[in-house]
């Protein structure tokens, strides 16, 4: 159990930690393909959507059937389900979103910015920050929990997030650079808002443990599932599109769905 604990837990660092590399990304480079970001948005999305709805779930549904029967163990997978998806949106709705400045033009557009402006950049990047960390603790708990029971299923979840998370470190590095002209000041923040995916994970994990049951288990499963639907559906495929062509973005999505399934098909 240990041992799945810290592989659970490693997944979950190095899904958040990847905020670092969006922000490397937009510091040491000025130029990024558009359509390359909108495909593995897509597939990320992809990738998520299909095990969350047809491999999550299930699991979910079959560990509350088993302490509630067959009809109440559905009806309780349901309501989980879609109580993931509120909890997430009324944390969507609570904290500041993040800017999404078209991260690849900002480059090249706010680098002659004046100090008010640059301020105001400060600000941006600062509270994006936050909003990012406090966004990424049910990620966390969603990359902890699929690691902790399934680690292939873990390991896929772990790689969609992570490309997720991509753009959201350079949605935090590139207007803090340009406010304080500090590559390191940058960096940090951004790579900071990572941290948030494995202590949303441990702080889970600590809180669970002690009424860990094939119930909890079920609950938290469901919910997560609606989680990652909710942030695929709103934060994956619009910043897809706003990089790329719509059908671009879809592709994406095909191709991680199909990749997710048939990974799941041979590791069955």
């Amino acid at each position: 159990m240990e041992d799945n604990v810290l592989f659970a837990l490693s997944l979950t660092l190095f899904a958040g930690l990847s905020t670092g590399i969006g922000s490397l990304i937009g510091l040491l480079s000025k130029k990024f393909e558009p359509k390359f970001l909108t495909v593995s948005l897509g597939f990320s999305a992809g990738v998520m959507i299909y095990v969350s709805l047809v491999e999550i779930f299930a699991k979910a549904k079959d560990s509350l059937i088993i302490g509630w029967g067959e009809k109440n163990g559905y009806i309780l997978t349901v309501i989980a389900f879609f109580a993931g998806m509120f909890v997430i949106a009324v944390i969507d709705k609570l904290i500041p979103s993040y800017e999404n400045p078209h991260e690849i033009n900002v480059l090249n557009k706010i680098e002659k910015s004046t100090e008010q402006e640059k301020a105001k950049l400060m600000r941006m990047g600062v509270f994006s920050a936050l909003a990012i960390g406090i966004h990424n603790f049910p990620e966390g708990l969603a990359t902890f929990m699929s690691g902790l029971t399934n680690p292939t299923l873990g390991i896929s979840i772990a790689v969609a997030i992570a490309i997720h998370n991509i753009p959201e470190g350079l949605a935090v590095s590139a207007p803090i650079f340009f406010a304080t002209k500090s590559r390191k000041k940058a960096f940090i923040l951004s790579f900071a808002s990572g941290l948030a995916e494995p202590v949303g994970a441990l702080i889970g994990y600590f809180i669970l443990r002690s009424v860990f049951n094939e119930t909890t288990f079920g609950v938290v499963f469901a919910a997560v599932a609606g989680i990652m639907v909710y942030i695929s559906l709103d934060e994956l495929l619009p910043t897809a599109e706003e990089y790329g062509e719509h059908h671009i973005a879809i592709g994406g999505l095909i191709s991680g769905m199909i990749v997710m399934a048939v990974s799941l098909l041979l590791f069955a």
